[in-house]
């Protein structure tokens, strides 16, 4: 019984240290990728990489996520009418 105790143990010191690696890389790269809103940087790019980092682990992470993507592809389709109507 006692191993079974230890095993279980480890097991949710390893999941806890997990969470807290991934909570630490995905923030530091969303982080470098708010940085690159104001410097020169592909900060469209970093900013959701480290959001998909962070939802591995988080379910918050997950959910802004996805309004991300659907509001960049909200303005990808404004932006292809837009192009359209300039090259009437």
């Amino acid at each position: 019984m006692l191993h079974l105790y230890e095993q279980l143990k480890r097991f949710f010191v390893y999941k806890q240290l997990k969470r807290f690696v991934v909570l630490l890389i995905g923030s530091i790269i969303v982080l470098a990728g708010i940085v690159l809103i104001f410097t020169p940087g592909p900060a469209i790019i970093v900013i959701p990489f480290g959001l998909a980092i962070l939802a591995t682990e988080f379910s918050w992470a997950k959910k802004l996520l996805q309004k991300f993507k659907s509001k960049t592809s909200e303005i990808s389709k404004e932006a292809k009418e837009v192009l359209k109507k300039t090259k009437r």
